[in-house]
């Protein structure tokens, strides 16, 4: 390259210049301030790091990539951190279907309470690692099936409508109920074990928040609005996540029609028995919470708190009517006292006949007892039996007086044959009847 010099003379100095004698300042300096200058930037930066490491573009371009990759990592990591299985790594693209698109971006601890945010992030981080162009810089020999396994849980789980489908049947995220056995260890596990479960299943519920297990300070509404809640849970699930794939072609309408008809028929069937899992399941954990048992007794000891007052009440009633009756005795015991030896001998008659009255009765009911209750010998009397003969000898013995009692009862002494007593027995019920102190029918079986 050839360079040419050009001479120029110096400006010729304005008539009447003095230098620095004529100088008047008509103004001041501001104060100084520091500043970081860049020859030309960026490129001087990168043309001297290639300098400084003897690199070419391409060499130094693949390493900012990796170190850009490693920030992101650390940006990233932690939240959205998770180890890659390397049976995950060589999926078929094909089969999306069948894949856990949270797991292919590494958020498999957050599933349906991810956010947008650490979607979008995790995506990013996985893009910058499994990328076709990064890869083949790097000199992998990995092909780009996970790279698009990537991207189809990316379209996924983006997509609102699509991701809602993928986490109605999203059976990683569910947690299985604890056996009896572990749910019983001790208070705290039933409600340790059991409380995740229901916080799982509360993802479908339609009407939210729905109520949770709680603990055992909960109280009885709390716990009544739980079991109420979810004995009538309402799910949004739908299955059609699983649905067969519907011809896109119009020559197979038929086709179309039938595989449309087979999967409403499998949402159907699969809908009713998640209900019955469901219900199965709150079925087991209300037979296991001890809360239930424990409002129960405590309704059972209110009712017998209830039934005490009101026998102790009653008593103090009849506490007091006694002892109204007692004052009563006492003031007519005063005036009686002098009647009271007249009065002795015809009381101790009256108690004589009393007695001979009782004694008589139980003569006459032993009457029929002793005839085996008027039926043949051999056969066995049952309840109603007896109960209809003892209530006939009572209507019989309420109708008579005492000396008829008596006759009664002297006729009866020492017979035990069913024909002689159900005999005499008829015979007097006639006479009854005849003499109009019984109705006719009033005495069935004796009267026979």
């Amino acid at each position: 390259m050839t360079t040419a010099q050009i001479s120029l003379p110096l400006p010729v100095l304005p008539e009447g210049w003095s230098a620095s004698n004529d100088f008047k300042a008509i103004g001041t300096l501001s104060t100084p301030n520091q500043r970081n200058l860049e020859p030309v930037g960026p490129h001087f930066l990168a043309h001297a790091r290639r300098k400084r490491h003897k690199r070419t573009f391409s060499e130094d371009e693949r390493i900012q990539a990796n170190e850009n990759v490693k920030k992101v990592e650390e940006d990233d990591g932690g939240d959205i951190s998770e180890p890659e299985d390397p049976l995950m790594l060589g999926r078929d693209a094909k089969d999306w279907k069948g894949q856990d698109h949270y797991a292919v971006l590494g958020l498999s601890k957050y599933r349906y309470r991810a956010t947008d945010s650490q979607i979008k992030r995790a995506h990013r981080k996985k893009v910058l690692r499994h990328h076709p162009d990064k890869r083949a810089a790097t000199g992998s020999s990995e092909d780009d099936s996970f790279f698009k396994c990537i991207q189809k849980a990316f379209e996924i789980l983006t997509d609102p409508v699509k991701r809602r489908q993928y986490d109605s049947v999203d059976e990683n995220a569910n947690v299985d109920p604890p056996s009896k056995k572990a749910a019983s260890k001790s208070p705290s596990a039933f409600y340790k074990l059991w409380g995740p479960v229901f916080e799982s299943e509360a993802r479908f519920s339609k009407t939210q928040p729905a109520p949770l297990l709680g603990n055992d300070k909960s109280t009885k509404e709390e716990v009544e609005e739980f079991y109420n809640f979810w004995f009538n849970f309402e799910s949004w699930r739908s299955f059609e996540y699983q649905d067969e794939d519907v011809p896109d072609d119009n020559e197979n309408r038929d086709q179309k029609r039938h595989v449309e008809r087979k999967n409403n028929n499998a949402r159907k069937k699969k809908k009713t028995e998640d209900t019955a899992r469901l219900r199965q399941l709150v079925d087991d954990c209300l037979a296991g919470d001890e809360r239930i048992k424990k409002f129960r007794k405590e309704a059972r000891a209110g009712k017998d708190k209830k039934r005490l007052d009101r026998e102790a009440e009653e008593k103090r009633l009849a506490d007091e009517a006694k002892k109204a009756k007692e004052e009563k005795e006492k003031l007519f015991k005063e005036k009686e006292e002098a009647e009271k030896v007249e009065k002795a001998e015809g009381k101790k008659a009256k108690e004589a006949a009393k007695n001979a009255a009782k004694k008589n009765k139980r003569v006459l009911k032993g009457s029929v007892k002793d005839a085996n209750y008027l039926l043949p010998e051999g056969q066995e009397a049952g309840a109603k039996r007896i109960d209809e003969i003892l209530g006939d000898v009572d209507a019989v013995t309420g109708k008579i007086d005492n000396e008829e009692l008596a006759n009664l009862a002297g006729k009866l002494g020492g017979l035990k044959l069913a024909e002689e007593v159900g005999g005499i027995w008829k015979e007097e019920v006639k006479r009854l009847e005849s003499e109009g102190k019984l109705k006719a029918g009033e005495v069935r079986i004796l009267g026979a």
